[in-house]
């Protein structure tokens, strides 16, 4: 076997190849867009180089086959709570369902992170934010979310083998638009509802910088600070928005106002993989004019909720079940969408995982973030409880 640098534009092709030869036959596997993979590793497109560093492998067979591949990367701004040394990350890993070529990855990665001065590796994660590229599945191998890794079941026996122990389980809960909630939200969102300083809507995208700004409000308070999440400034959030703006359903991105401030946020997307799969991992100018009628003339029958948040000072006190039960009989009445699952929520998180639990117990899939120490010796924790 032999192990490859990626350090021109035909090797990163084949990084790129390696998750197509591997996963094809997977069942529901969907071939990520080449562009969102080769972004992470741009240095013009991904912030994360003005911290940190990566490098790339590709592994190949006797035969010269693609066998497997892996990146390692160093970030300085990545820390979880309770960190008492610095930890690298590993991620894009694909892998055939041979132990000694997984060691070889895992090996070549530990080593170059341990020249870095690193005394940890997580993994799989990405080079960047959390909500994309980051975890192992380990149950539920449905069709994965746009920008979710994906995998077969052997990957989780191939890290654990190595030595990789769970640092901690991402839950996504998954349930039926319309399927009618537990009584109890009603009542609370009843309760909530008859006081006229409160009132719920969804987002407009004429006023689109009003609601980015309004997510900005909600989200710093109610999660910056929490995982690794960062502070968001106002020009960050109206960016994202506009970005957004081409795929959004202004009708299931929803918010919650005390007196017309800003105290919670319920935001959901289309799932994008239900389009982008027939795209087969392009998204140049043709498929873009391909994605633009597919997202006319078919109807997305699935959605995913990326963030859910009330501030501090509102929380325990109904205004979650006020607005989910507020979208939630939008789901049931007005809209064509079935099936709706969470974006991962970290098992460090208990209360947010209740207020999940609250509305479906519908573990959907679990995806894990694992940590290999350096040290063997030393005691392993996982990530300590928020």
């Amino acid at each position: 076997m032999q192990l490859i640098e990626i350090t021109d534009a035909s090797t990163a092709a084949e990084f790129i190849k390696v998750n197509v030869i591997i996963n094809k036959s997977v069942p529901n596997y969907i071939r990520p867009i080449d562009n969102d993979v080769n972004d992470v590793f741009d240095k013009k497109k991904n912030k994360a180089f003005r911290h940190g560093e990566c490098i790339r492998w590709i592994l190949r067979g006797e035969n010269g086959e693609l066998i497997g591949r892996i990146a390692a990367f160093i970030n300085k701004k990545y820390k979880n709570k309770g960190d008492d040394g610095p930890v690298g990350g590993i991620g894009f890993f694909d892998c055939i369902n041979n132990q000694q070529a997984a060691d070889m990855l895992f090996d070549v990665a530990k080593h170059w992170l341990m020249k870095k001065g690193m005394e940890a590796m997580d993994g799989p994660i990405n080079f960047g934010e959390r909500d994309a590229w980051w975890g192992l599945v380990v149950h539920g191998f449905q069709e994965p979310l746009f920008k979710m890794n994906f995998n077969a079941p052997y990957y989780k026996e191939l890290f654990e083998n190595y030595g990789f122990k769970k640092f901690f389980d991402q839950v996504c809960f998954g349930m039926h638009t319309k399927a009618m909630l537990s009584k109890k939200f009603k009542d609370r969102h009843d309760a909530i509802a008859k006081d006229h300083e409160f009132s719920c809507r969804h987002l407009v995208k004429s006023d689109l910088k009003k609601y980015a700004e309004d997510f900005c409000v909600v989200y710093n308070k109610a999660w910056a600070g929490h995982g690794g999440n960062k502070q968001l400034s106002k020009e960050q959030c109206i960016k994202m928005f506009q970005q957004m703006k081409l795929v959004m359903d202004e009708k299931i991105v929803w918010f919650a106002y005390h007196k017309e401030e800003p105290i919670a946020i319920f935001i959901n997307l289309p799932d994008l993989n239900q389009w982008f799969k027939r795209l087969n991992g392009n998204f140049n100018l043709l498929h873009k004019l391909k994605f633009l009628w597919l997202k006319k003339m078919s109807k997305n029958k699935r959605c995913v909720g990326l963030v859910f948040g009330v501030v501090p000072e509102w929380q325990a006190k109904g205004i979650d079940s006020y607005i989910i039960e507020e979208a939630s009989t939008d789901f049931r009445t007005k809209l064509d969408y079935e099936d709706y699952e969470m974006q991962w929520i970290g098992d460090f998180n208990p209360k947010m995982i209740a207020v999940a639990e609250n509305l479906t117990p519908n573990r959907s899939r679990i995806l894990t973030t694992y940590r290999y120490q350096f040290d063997q010796t030393k005691v392993f924790k996982r990530h300590p409880i928020l």
